[in-house]
């Protein structure tokens, strides 16, 4: 039996001590993703809303924001921006839009493959830009429709000037 949004609200009412996402109408359990990798998603995002808020861009959640996207899944990444002009008020429950930008850190007991196809996904359903951190490789994956992954390293600088003109994050810094 395939799950729905709905199924996935109420299951998610009936017990909000876990994080669970809906795909491909099956619920999945996440689990913890451990200090470093949380840190690091913190860490994303707070050099992000800092940058964002004061010139009142858009919105950036942590983990716990969650989208309904048009392929019927409903998914949380480690760190999501929404335009302001898509989302001029914060849902009290789930998004049904996808985030222009997705961040996923990839903690100890996520599989590179796994995190790989949920970025994809969100690409598939409107998502500008996935970002995969990999705190153990110490790189970041950039992906973005139609173009390659791009690989950046310490010492190197991430920028996304197609949706966040200006705004820089030093790569060392995660």
């Amino acid at each position: 039996m395939l799950l729905t949004t709905q199924d996935l609200q109420e299951i998610q009412s009936a017990y909000p001590d876990y994080r669970l996402e809906l795909e491909d109408g099956e619920i999945i359990v996440m689990s913890p993703s451990g200090y470093a990798s949380d840190e690091v998603a913190t860490e994303f995002a707070r050099q992000l809303a800092n940058w964002v808020k004061p010139k009142k861009l858009g919105r950036v959640t942590a983990s716990s924001a969650e989208f309904n996207s048009p392929d019927s899944n409903t998914r949380s990444p480690d760190v999501s921006f929404v335009k302001a002009e898509r989302l001029k008020q914060s849902p009290r429950s789930f998004a049904d839009l996808a985030p222009d930008l997705m961040v996923e850190v990839k903690s100890p007991t996520d599989s590179l493959i796994k995190t790989r196809k949920k970025i994809q996904n969100f690409l598939k359903v409107g998502t500008q830009v996935g970002i995969l951190v990999n705190p153990d490789e110490r790189i970041v994956e950039v992906y973005r429709n139609n173009y390659p992954v791009q690989i950046l390293q310490d010492g190197d600088s991430l920028t996304l000037p197609q949706l966040l003109p200006g705004w820089t994050l030093l790569v060392s810094e995660l």
